[in-house]
């Protein structure tokens, strides 16, 4: 019985010091409740059956206000709320901005066996990004990943990977994207359209984008955050080895779901350490 809720940020991480107060139809507070580490709110009082007006609010969020009917078993179910950094979906300041490695990740998945995956991530990369003043689809990104950096957390696939089979990275150190056009797919999403150099093969990506907000960081700095997905084939940029097992299983899947984790300092450089 009681209260229960999940609070999350858009991303899907735990909002742990949020605060959940629940008012009755004449404005009274009934209940007040704070979320664990995990951003859950379980408050086993039971409730008076009625509708009640439920406000999720946490430092650096915009508040979240629902509505939730609790039965006679004394129970309201909220659900997962997720809160939007302060300012809602306001766009980032125009201007330069700068990639934070340290606070990124470049990452990506590949079958195996058929089975399981693979988990790899860069280590080395960097980026720049040009919020445009007027219309924010003239925005340009550019990046640029070491290709050696590749860490699958076994060497010797790691080796493999670098490869001639794979990424060679003696003959292309460097892979490379540059953005060529934005079109909006919802207030805070966008299809980066752009051009991928990977093995000496340019060609043209599309990357899901989602904007994660914008916020001060404890070095007076002002940071965005942004997620992104798309999924490559190693045959578009010539990596055709594979190693094929029983019943035709490839012992790698051709197909990279690659994400990016991006966090990036307004500014044309990064703050002195």
């Amino acid at each position: 019985m009681g209260l229960t809720a999940r609070i999350r940020t858009r991303d899907g991480w735990a909002v742990s010091h949020a605060v959940v107060t629940v008012a009755d139809m004449t404005g009274a507070q009934v209940l007040r409740a704070e979320a664990d580490a995990e951003g859950a709110v379980r408050d086993t009082a039971p409730m008076e059956a009625g509708a009640y007006t439920v406000i999720i609010t946490a430092v650096g969020y915009a508040p979240a206000a629902s509505s939730v009917i609790v039965t006679a078993s004394g129970r309201a179910e909220v659900g997962t709320v997720t809160l939007a950094r302060q300012g809602g979906t306001e766009l980032p300041p125009p201007g330069p901005w700068t990639v934070d490695p340290v606070h990124s990740s470049v990452a990506a998945v590949a079958q195996h066996l058929g089975i399981s995956s693979v988990h790899g991530r860069f280590t080395e990369f960097s980026g720049a990004i040009e919020i445009a003043p007027d219309d924010v689809t003239k925005s340009r990104v550019e990046a640029v990943i070491r290709a050696a950096s590749i860490d699958t957390g076994n060497g010797m696939r790691d080796g493999h990977l670098k490869s001639p089979d794979f990424l060679d990275v003696e003959r292309f150190p460097e892979i490379t994207f540059r953005s060529t056009g934005l079109t909006a797919t919802g207030s805070d999403r966008w299809t980066v359209h752009g051009e991928l150099g990977m093995h000496g093969v340019v060609r043209p990506v599309d990357l899901d984008l989602a904007y994660l907000g914008t916020g001060p960081d404890p070095w007076g700095g002002t940071r965005a955050a942004f997620r992104a997905t798309t999924e490559l084939h190693r045959e578009d940029f010539a990596m055709n080895y594979n190693q094929v097992l029983q019943a035709g299983i490839a012992a790698i899947g051709t197909t990279l779901k690659v994400e990016l984790d991006i966090q990036a300092v307004q500014g044309e450089s990064l703050p002195a350490a």
